[in-house]
């Protein structure tokens, strides 16, 4: 009977398979036939001649530390607006601001980093600043979502204690909670950080400035040599982020 199953399944599989290919009207000849396999080919390899020129390179570099800029204001913005929507997200304000705020949370999160950052082009105009919003607004609502789930499996003793001592509610949370739950805040962080380093070398290509749009304006060119420049950058950018990252993490967190 299982084999019968197993069978069938791989049977609906193959003809889905076969189907999409029809309701697409996907023409492989055209791809790989008549020289359309030479032609990617030769595509492909003038990317393996990054352009190195001086001037060349320096655009890049200023790219580099736009994109950077974009993803660390971007991360730094979403820290700050996510802890002030975590506080009320965990329930510390009563159930009605619990229930605006994981809304609003739930809002800012579920709209992609692209669709942000096109809203916030025809707000802010083209350039950095339209990236760092759209960063700072997608990430806010994931940190802030991460932040409250902390604050509610936060152990109360600490902060009980400060106010047993006549200390202000502020004290307890500074002193009591926030010192337990600071690594595990921070390492929420430093990943959302290396996920927006890749994210805002993407968001040039709806204007946002940085890597992304000068790999979108040579791709529109054609300018292969100039492009595989730009995604080595890119490459570099991450590599390096993440390395610092992991440094940040082991020097902060796990100690």
């Amino acid at each position: 009977m299982n084999r019968v199953i197993n069978l069938l399944v791989v049977a609906v599989i193959i003809a889905a398979v076969v189907a999409s290919f029809a309701y697409l009207e996907l023409d492989l000849h055209a791809v790989v036939g008549n020289g359309g396999l030479g032609q990617m080919g030769e595509y492909a390899g003038r990317f393996l001649r990054p352009d190195l020129t001086g001037e060349h390179l320096r655009a890049v570099g200023r790219g580099a530390l736009e994109t950077l800029a974009m993803s660390g204001m971007g991360t730094l913005l979403a820290m700050g607006l996510g802890m002030l929507l975590a506080l009320p997200a965990a329930g510390r304000f009563g159930w009605l601001l619990q229930a605006a705020a994981r809304l609003l949370l739930n809002a800012l999160r579920a709209i992609p980093e692209l669709v942000w950052a096109a809203l916030t082009v025809l707000a802010a105009g083209l350039g950095p600043n339209a990236g760092t919003l759209a960063l700072a607004l997608h990430t806010a609502g994931v940190l802030g979502r991460l932040f409250a789930e902390a604050l509610e499996n936060a152990s109360p003793e600490p902060a009980a204690a400060i106010r047993l001592q006549g200390g202000s509610q502020l004290a307890a949370f500074c002193f009591g909670t926030l010192p337990n739950l600071w690594p595990q805040l921070l390492a929420y962080s430093l990943y959302r950080w290396e996920n927006n380093i890749r994210m805002a070398s993407v968001l040039g290509f709806v204007g946002a400035g940085g890597l992304g749009q000068m790999l979108y304006t040579t791709l529109s060119l054609f300018q292969e040599a100039q492009a595989s420049t730009v995604i080595i950058a890119m490459l570099v950018l991450v590599l390096l982020v993440d390395a610092l990252s992991d440094l940040l993490r082991q020097r902060f967190v796990r100690a």
